[in-house]
């Protein structure tokens, strides 16, 4: 799509990262005249939550228990809900926030069917969310039909699309990715496209597999410059990430899940591990 985002969904929760994501949908919103749509997604109270737990002897108890954590729920969803309503005020933005019960990874792939450009966080192995969910990245990946731009739970990150690399090779899946991506890439002040092993190596003349990526971004208007690498046996996912570090990158542009997520599950693959050690965030699209 050429032109900006105009419909952005970000997902909002009480981890320590979830304002950083908010900034981030703001900060894009903002520059396009997106309207932004917050979704904090709760699990339903339920007696299985107590199955097993020596500590509840007198089923009456569970009555005041589940009230309890209804009240819980919808404490935290006010006060996300105020923190959103401040941002969009903040960067005169249009929004709404939508309060739903259910399963998080699968409300955000629903949601997401209606937004261009869908804002996730990276699952932090260390502080697992409330309700044990740690794939809505690769959910929303594999089934929202939108690009996904999945926020590290670590580290500074810096206003997104000014400096931007992309893993290019050859297929459906990286082709969409930087068809999605081309409202970030219109305004980046530096793009690079990279591909990874070119098939038949390097033309006699020296030219970068990339380069017709390239001649095709400069047609939208884009500069971005070709390159190419070799992995000496390092997965893909860890010479994107050297990359990024070299060329002071803030935004990592990549197909996701080229083979099945079976597979990947199995022997490993470049989406797995950017989902697992990504330093910035990084837009996917399947």
């Amino acid at each position: 799509m050429d032109g900006p985002y105009k419909d952005i969904l970000v997902h909002l929760d009480n981890s320590s990262r979830c304002d950083v994501r908010l900034n981030i949908a703001m900060e894009l919103a903002a520059r396009g005249g997106a309207h932004v749509a917050a979704l904090y997604v709760t699990r339903p109270p339920s007696l299985a939550m107590f199955i097993g737990d020596a500590s509840v002897y007198d089923m009456r108890m569970t009555d005041e228990i589940l009230r309890q954590r209804r009240e819980y729920e919808e404490e935290a969803s006010r006060t996300i809900e105020k923190r959103f309503e401040e941002a969009c005020l903040k960067f005169s933005v249009e929004g709404q926030f939508r309060r739903v019960e259910g399963v998080a990874a699968e409300s955000v792939a629903k949601h997401a069917h209606y937004a261009d450009l869908v804002i996730v966080g990276q699952n932090d192995p260390d502080r697992p969310s409330a309700y044990g969910e740690s794939d809505i990245a690769e959910i929303a990946i594999l089934e929202s039909g939108r690009p996904v731009l999945v926020i590290p739970y670590f580290g500074e990150i810096r206003p997104v699309g000014h400096t931007v690399l992309v893993g290019w090779k050859s297929g459906r899946e990286a082709a969409r990715a930087v068809n999605d991506a081309l409202p970030l890439l219109s305004r980046a002040n530096s793009v690079t496209v990279l591909t990874i092993d070119p098939e038949g190596g390097i033309s006699a003349e020296g030219k970068a597999p990339a380069s017709d990526m390239c001649a095709h971004l400069a047609r939208h208007g884009i500069t971005a410059s070709a390159a190419h690498t070799l992995s000496a046996d390092v997965g893909e996912g860890d010479v994107l990430l050297n990359h990024v570090s070299d060329l002071g990158v803030d935004l990592l542009v990549a197909g996701g899940y080229g083979h099945s997520r079976a597979r990947e599950l199995i022997l490993g693959g470049a989406t797995r591990s950017l989902l697992a050690t990504m330093t910035v965030p990084v837009l996917f699209s399947h």
